[in-house]
């Protein structure tokens, strides 16, 4: 079993910068990618990136690309969401989640939610215009 627990979110204004945290208690072959999504109030949750732990492959969707990064720090088990020009859209819960590659890929990490089988709570960012 692997336990997911995210931190950092908070209240910002657009145009502003936030740093999620993610922290798994172990790296196992089953949690080798550690995945971002995100749910807005009254909206399907959705993915925002996702990296590959073993060489720190991201891949970012659309709706945040050029203003995401993906960071890790292997010792501690922590991977890193850097959210840059923040918009209003941005706003929801913004949850953690480990899972396995997808096999004989070489290291793809899926972006179907249905991938991961470990998940954080979540942390709330709220942007406000």
């Amino acid at each position: 079993q692997v336990q997911v627990a995210e931190s950092g979110g908070g209240s910002v204004r657009s145009g502003e910068s936030l740093t999620l945290s993610c922290v798994t208690s172990k790296y196992t072959t089953t949690s080798n990618c550690v995945a971002w999504f995100r749910q807005a109030p009254g909206k399907k949750r959705e993915g925002v990136a996702r990296v590959f732990v073993p060489d720190g492959t991201a891949h970012y969707e659309d709706a945040v690309k050029g203003r995401a990064t993906i960071s890790q720090d292997k010792a501690k088990n922590t991977v890193y969401l850097q959210m840059d020009s923040l918009k209003p859209e941005d706003t929801g819960m913004y949850f953690c989640a480990a899972g396995r590659s997808v096999p004989g890929s070489g290291g793809y990490c899926a972006h179907l939610e249905t991938w991961y089988e470990y998940w954080g709570q979540g942390t709330q960012v709220t942007v406000s215009s």
